[in-house]
This record gives structure tokens, C-alpha cells and sequence, in this order.
């Protein structure tokens, strides 16, 4: 291979990259996409948005959508909601969407939207086809203390105009079961409930219960009413058992205050056995004092002596006739 062929491939190759770069930087297939479209946009306008760091391709193909589809969008709408961080090819299609449905939305409404975080493609979906939410399974109790648990399919339709701001599905939901709850809480028996489950629909429907939310309920529906637990019962018993026990506390406080009383007069009964038995150790000291002061003879002394043994021996006559070991 000679020097002449070696330039060649040199050159060759020198503007194989040259043009790769320049496609690269200057995205012509892209311009040329747009303008056989009726996208009337400028190469130069390309450039700019590779400068801004904006990707060509994510603007100019939701543009092109946007055009065959009459919707009247330009350019800097775009890349401005780009730049925001916003979803264009998400926005153009609900727009495109909304615009089949014969919905009123407007760009700057699906922008806002779709910077607050919503789909807004879903919600425009949602609007021409609208979800069923189940709720979970709504424990309630009626007046007669039965339990009724509830559960319902509440139909919701998106409010577009209350998309940014609005409550999601979980506020629906919780409002949903608080007037379960109130209807049933309300009823007289769980009976009433039982055979007029529409009874319920009818008193959630009327409260108004997607005021202030992101959606719009289109009907309340019960899809199971079941019979639980007597609740009223239930509490009865836990109250006499409680009452029993706050009873037998009492008996107990009673029972050891008559303990405490029985022992104090056991203690008093003691206490004056003893007073009783210091009492007797003083007339002997008596008797000795009434001799030797000439108050008391030896007669006389020796008659109480006699008198004591007859007692005692009477004393013991007695015992053993109660106990049958002596026979008269």
C-alpha cells in the first residue's frame, strides 16, 4: 500500500467522523422528520436546544403528534415544560386524548398536572372510563349492639379540574367508611340493615363525600353485608365481670378488716387477762398486810383457806360430772 492510499483512507475516515459529529450536533434526520410533518422548525432552533441540553427528539416527535393532531402547540410550550422537569410525550397524548373525548383541558392545565406529580394521561383515561375502588371490610355496630361489617365498591370518576390540590383515593375510601359507620351506628337493628342495604348508598351518596377531593363519585354500591359478633353482649359480660371483681375487692376489704378487728380483740382480751392476773398477785401482799396490822385473825384466815378448798373441791365434783367419769 502506497502513501497515496494511505491518505486516502486517512481522509476517508477524517470525514466519516466529521460527519458523524455533525449529525450528532446538528440533528438533520430530526429536522427533516418535522418538516415533512408541517413542523415548521429551524436547524438552527435544534442546535440552540442541544446548547440548552435539551434532547431535540423529546420535543420535536410530541410536537409532530401534537401537530397532526390539530392541537396548535408551539415550540418554546414544550421546552419549557422540558425544562421544568415535566413529561411532554405524557402531556401531549392527554391532550390528544382529552381532545378525542371531547374533554375540556388546555396545556398549561395538563402541564400543571403533570409537574404536581399525577399522571395525567391516567386521570384523562379515568375521566372517559371511570374506576372502581373496593373498600376494606367496615366493621360497624347498630343500635342493638350487633355487629354488621360492610363491604363496598364506590365507583369514582377523575375531576380534572380538581387534580392539582385535590385529595387522593385513600381520603374517598376513609369518607366512604365514616359514613358506613354512621349509617349503621344509626339504625335501629342490624335487621333494618340487612334488608335494606341500599339504605346505605343512598345516606353516603347524600353527604357529599368528594367535596374537595381529585375525584367525582358516580355511585356507592354494598357488595357484602355480614353478621358479626353481639358487641352489646360482649360488653355486658366484661361489665358484670368487672362489677364482680370491684365486689370481691370490697369483700376482701371487708374480710380483713373483721381479721384485724378479731386479732385487736384477742390483743384486749390478753391485755386484760394480764390486768386480771396483776390484780390477784396484789391480794396475797392485801391479806399479809390486813395480819400483821391485826386487821385480819388467824381464824378468819384459816376459815377463807377452808372455803377456797371447799370451792375447789366442788370445782372438781363438777368437771368430773360433765364428763361422765364419776357415777354418783
Amino acid at each position: 500500500m502506497d502513501n497515496t492510499q494511505i491518505q486516502l483512507l486517512v481522509i476517508v475516515a477524517l470525514a466519516v467522523v466529521a460527519v458523524s459529529v455533525f449529525l450528532s450536533f446538528f440533528p438533520f434526520m430530526l429536522w427533516i422528520s418535522a418538516l415533512a410533518s408541517g413542523v415548521r422548525i429551524s436547524i438552527i432552533t435544534l442546535v440552540a436546544m442541544r446548547l440548552r441540553r435539551v434532547v431535540p427528539s423529546r420535543i420535536v416527535n410530541p410536537m409532530i403528534k401534537a401537530t397532526k393532531a390539530g392541537l396548535g402547540l408551539n415550540i418554546n410550550q414544550l421546552e419549557s415544560h422540558f425544562l421544568a422537569g415535566g413529561n411532554v410525550d405524557r402531556v401531549v397524548n392527554a391532550l390528544i386524548a382529552a381532545q378525542r373525548a371531547d374533554i375540556p383541558l388546555v396545556f398549561e392545565r395538563a402541564a400543571a398536572i403533570d409537574l404536581a406529580g399525577r399522571d395525567v394521561l391516567q386521570a384523562v383515561q379515568m375521566s372517559v372510563n371511570p374506576k372502581v375502588i373496593e373498600t376494606p371490610i367496615v366493621s360497624a355496630v347498630a343500635k342493638n349492639g350487633i355487629e354488621v361489617k360492610v363491604k363496598a365498591r364506590v365507583t369514582v370518576r377523575a375531576n380534572i379540574d380538581r387534580l392539582v390540590g385535590g385529595a387522593g383515593e385513600e381520603t374517598v375510601l376513609a369518607r366512604v367508611a365514616e359514613g358506613i359507620v354512621s349509617t349503621n351506628g344509626a339504625s335501629e337493628s342490624h335487621k333494618d340493615v340487612l334488608e335494606h342495604p341500599d339504605l346505605i348508598s343512598k345516606t353516603v351518596l347524600s353527604k357529599g363525600l368528594d367535596a374537595g377531593t381529585a375525584f367525582e363519585i358516580l355511585s356507592i354500591d354494598i357488595a357484602d353485608v355480614d353478621v358479626g359478633k353481639n358487641i352489646g353482649a360482649q360488653l355486658q359480660t366484661e361489665q358484670a365481670e368487672a362489677d364482680k371483681r370491684i365486689a370481691q375487692a370490697k369483700a376482701e376489704e371487708r374480710r380483713a378488716m373483721a381479721v384485724a378487728q378479731e386479732q385487736e380483740m384477742k390483743a384486749r382480751v390478753v391485755e386484760m387477762q394480764a390486768k386480771v392476773v396483776e390484780a390477784e398477785s396484789e391480794v396475797p401482799l392485801a391479806m399479809a398486810d390486813a395480819l400483821k396490822g391485826g386487821k385480819l385473825g388467824v381464824m378468819d384466815y384459816m376459815n377463807l383457806k377452808n372455803i377456797e378448798a371447799d370451792t375447789q373441791m366442788r370445782g372438781a365434783i363438777g368437771k368430773q360430772g360433765e364428763d361422765g367419769s364419776h357415777k354418783p
